[in-house]
């Protein structure tokens, strides 16, 4: 009796020792992270409930998924609600859809950019707005200071929200009003193509042309009778002579 428990007890030793070994040598996985979710990260830090409103009205938290989730690095300025608070009212309201897009691209470079790496940018920096001409955004570096210009307002960075080497949210304290939208200027002028000089070959073609040779067979046609309207003139002075 004593040996069949032992024997019971000894099997099922085993049983646990093989069972958590074989645990022990295959763990199960986590699953990876997806990418950082913006809007989570500016509410956890609070006083940007305006801008988290734009960037899911405009669907561009759902781009900016879209591309952290393919390894693309970004930017964000990110304003206060006190930024927008001291716009003057019913800006927001008037813009159209396109612009609400094109302004909150306006708060996003194209690259993850660290503080210390803000002096090596070329003015006018590039953000996902459309082009540097309507949508200038120029930086530059004044010690700690990260000063910000779009032509309309200046800012500085007051603080950093969030960095990873992926991405860089900043706190602003104005809202980045783009000359595209709030100051349109007017297009480049296109410099008018040069004249083209007519060749050889096209100067033979046009005096071979039917119209050229309708006019001179006008021409030859005409000859004769101015011939002899010229007789007649002749004729008629000697006849007053005469006379």
């Amino acid at each position: 009796m004593k040996q069949g428990l032992i024997s019971v007890s000894f099997l099922l030793f085993l049983f646990y020792h093989c069972t958590t070994t074989l645990a022990a040598e295959s763990p199960v996985q986590a699953p990876s992270p997806g990418p950082t979710d913006v809007s989570k990260v500016l509410e956890k830090a609070g006083g940007f409930s305006v801008f988290i409103r734009l960037l899911k009205s405009t669907s561009v938290s759902i781009q900016i998924e879209n591309q952290l989730n393919v390894s693309n690095t970004l930017t964000i300025f990110a304003p206060t609600n006190g930024a927008f608070s001291a716009l003057k009212p019913g800006t927001l309201n008037s813009l159209s859809t396109e612009q609400k897009v094109q302004l909150v691209q306006y708060h996003i470079l194209p690259s993850s950019v660290s503080l210390q790496n803000f002096q090596t940018l070329s003015n006018p920096v590039r953000t996902q707005a459309s082009n540097t001409y309507d949508f200038p955004l120029n930086i530059t570096v004044e010690g700690n200071w990260v000063n910000i210009s779009t032509g309309i307002v200046n800012t500085t960075i007051s603080a950093t929200v969030y960095e990873d080497n992926q991405l860089a949210i900043y706190k602003v304290d104005k809202v980045l009003l783009p000359l595209g939208i709030f100051a349109p200027r007017p297009k480049p002028l296109v410099p008018a193509p040069a004249p083209v000089k007519p060749s050889k070959e096209s100067s033979y073609s046009t005096l071979n042309s039917p119209v050229a040779a309708l006019d001179a067979s006008s021409a030859l046609n005409l000859m004769p009778a101015l011939a002899s309207f010229g007789v007649l003139m002749v004729a008629t002075s000697l006849y007053l002579v005469s006379s």
